[in-house]
């Protein structure tokens, strides 16, 4: 019989780490939540164009995509990134505007694996769309720097630019490309091979040969346009206004096309340089436009979740794993209590797990010992008869002898107030 593994770019993301996830995502959501963003879930899957938009200078464009034709002979490709997919909601739905949504989930990238980076990789992020104030650019980033905060991040930093216009981009790119093609005999190779599809990448690099002539590359701000840079100095001295702390960045790009006017990353310098941002955003105009819609201005980020938990991992924060269990009942007799106590219990708001198979009294306590309660609950065949049930507290061994029937207002007293569990009618 074959042996089957995950794919190469692809792993199992096994209990506790995965209660992990699911923690990090309420968090996530109950910081973006308090702003008025509501979740979105776009499909997995969307026709091939949809993510072309992205930009044909992009590697993700370009060789990053799992596409493939349907049954029905469609060309489609997963999704390899979030945001095209929500301006493709936008355009299609037509919301009011400001639309503001967030989403977590997974995109799929035919990349090299490292760490931190796999072909199969989980996001959370946020996108407003139908505003162009600099104000909802302060707000999106300080709800990115909260949320950080929130898991207990102190060593993250936070990089901002501007990108300016189309006009300013362009003309940009073409000083950048004429400044590179100048010097390109000193680039590295891949520094050139990136500077034939977009010369804006090539400030990505972090390759020492590369590092002196991106160093004397001529910088963004002497390019924008007067409203490009009012806007800019709005978006810093919002975010001076609230206290985030921030440093402007001339050489920060995004990777995708879309992006102008505000863009940003969030730097953990707990990891290693070269795989250090775990999120990042910006602006973008004409994106919505593109996949059918209005001209719509947007903005928004992605963070992601591989990346930010090594540096909560490296910072020694946000340990949490699998879910708490108040109670463990330990049945010696037949199992069939057990059965109804958990249920009686979980109903009532309690959390409750059990052993089963007819197990030992010392087999089913080492398992209450590993599933990390606080209390078993045990009923044996005196207990059976007499309608009773030994507590026992796993921590000190302190063990009473009460009626079935006030266990709940036992645990309720002990444990804490639990709120019973909603009824369908």
């Amino acid at each position: 019989m074959p042996s089957f593994q995950t794919t190469p770019g692809t792993r199992d993301i096994l209990p506790p780490q995965a209660g992990r996830w699911r923690e990090f995502t309420r968090i996530f959501a109950s910081v973006v939540e308090s702003a008025g963003f509501e979740c979105l879930i776009p499909p997995m899957f969307e026709e091939l164009g949809v993510f072309q938009r992205l930009g044909d200078a992009t590697d993700v464009v370009t060789k990053e995509m799992y596409d493939f034709t349907d049954k029905g002979g469609r060309h489609i490709a997963l999704r390899p990134e979030h945001t095209a997919s929500v301006c493709r909601a936008y355009a299609q739905h037509r919301p009011t505007p400001p639309w503001k949504v967030w989403y977590s989930g997974s995109n799929f990238r035919y990349e090299k694996a490292q760490a931190g980076r796999y072909r199969q990789f989980d996001q959370v992020g946020i996108e407003a769309l139908g505003a162009d104030d600099p104000q909802l650019d302060v707000e999106v980033i300080a709800l990115g720097w909260q949320f950080y905060q929130e898991l207990g991040l102190r060593d993250v930093t936070l990089l901002i630019n501007s990108l300016g216009d189309a006009g300013d981009r362009s003309r940009y790119v073409q000083a950048l490309e004429t400044y590179f093609r100048s010097r390109i005999s000193e680039l590295s190779e891949e520094a050139q091979q990136t500077l034939e599809r977009n010369p804006l990448r090539v400030l990505d690099s972090k390759r020492p040969q590369d590092a002196s002539v991106i160093a004397d590359a001529p910088s963004i701000s002497a390019f924008l346009s007067d409203d490009a840079a009012t806007h800019f100095a709005s978006v810093c001295a919002g975010l001076t206004a609230l206290d985030v702390p921030f440093t402007v960045n001339e050489r920060l790009v995004r990777g995708l096309d879309y992006y102008r006017r505000t863009t940003f990353e969030y730097i953990a310098s707990s990891l290693d340089n070269a795989q250090n941002a775990v999120g990042g955003g910006g602006r973008y105009d004409g994106l919505v436009e593109d996949l059918g819609g209005p001209a719509t201005p947007g903005i928004g980020f992605a963070l992601g979740i591989d990346r930010t938990l090594m540096a909560c991992d490296a910072e020694d924060v946000f340990a949490c794993g699998s879910p708490e269990i108040d109670v463990f009942i330990v049945d010696t007799v037949d199992g069939t209590r057990a059965t109804a106590l958990a249920h009686a219990l979980r109903q009532s708001g309690f959390s409750a797990d059990r052993a089963y198979e007819g197990r030992s009294m010392k087999s089913q306590m080492k398992a209450a010992d590993r599933s990390g309660a606080g209390i078993a609950v045990i009923i044996g065949g005196s207990e059976a008869e007499d309608g009773t049930c030994t507590v026992r507290n796993l921590s000190t061994s302190e063990q009473i002898t009460i009626p079935v029937g006030e266990l709940q207002q036992h645990l309720q007293s002990t444990i804490g107030p639990r709120e019973p569990r909603r009824r369908s009618s």
